[in-house]
């Protein structure tokens, strides 16, 4: 069920996935594959409901069941369940992403609502994977990266937007340990897709292996 998940991943979220491949132990790669994939059950239901009312109800089941599997166990016979009960992850905050997820549910007010958001759900997301890799990392180590990420995938940011948030979060994330930088590696993408940019598969996973090997992105 793992190797299925693992499969699925790196067809529907490829730039996670190829960035998890540089994680050096392979249950940390597991674990960030049960993560991801439970982040796009999520952000899948923000982002296809049109009904908020709906897409509410289907993060409450997620809260219950990501509650109940805390609690006792329960999996509910859910592939992403099974994997995150194997994870080493604070499940305490990988609980509290569908709530996370509910205010998604609305359009963002203004500008400064619209990065509040990309914190609450991208940018946890995204902190929780470094953790996993390093106990050590901080979610304001990677919150611009997040945030250039987002913005530059979803069309709202052009180039010189990206390329700004990056430099201003450089000094941030210069401070990540090195052990988390493949929570972030993806993020190297960024600048391609500003702009409605498309890499394919090679040109990605160049830029991938280009920002590990370096540290930059």
């Amino acid at each position: 069920m793992t190797q299925d998940l693992d499969a699925k991943l790196s067809e529907q979220d490829p730039d996670r996935w190829l960035s998890s491949r540089f994680a050096a132990e392979p249950s940390a790669r597991a674990d960030l594959v049960a993560l991801y994939s439970l982040d796009n059950e999520l952000a899948g239901v923000a982002r296809k409901v049109r009904d908020p009312l709906v897409g509410e109800m289907r993060l409450a089941w997620w809260r219950e069941a990501l509650e109940g599997l805390i609690a006792t166990g329960d999996t509910r016979g859910h592939s992403v369940l099974e994997a995150l009960k194997a994870a080493a992850l604070p499940m305490d905050a990988v609980a509290g992403l569908p709530d996370r997820y509910i205010g998604a549910l609305e359009p963002a007010p203004d500008d400064e609502g619209l990065l509040a958001r990309i914190d609450e759900t991208d940018g946890v997301v995204m902190a929780l994977a470094a953790l996993r890799l390093d106990a050590a990392a901080r979610v304001e180590q990677v919150a611009d990266a997040a945030r250039a990420l987002t913005l530059a995938r979803t069309g709202q940011a052009d180039r010189a937007a990206v390329r700004e948030v990056l430099r201003r979060g450089q000094g941030a994330l210069a401070a990540l340990p090195p052990a988390a930088f493949p929570a972030v590696a993806h993020v190297a993408l960024a600048r391609a897709y500003a702009g409605g940019g498309k890499p394919g598969p090679l040109g990605k996973r160049l830029r991938i292996t280009w920002a590990v090997l370096t540290g930059r992105l």
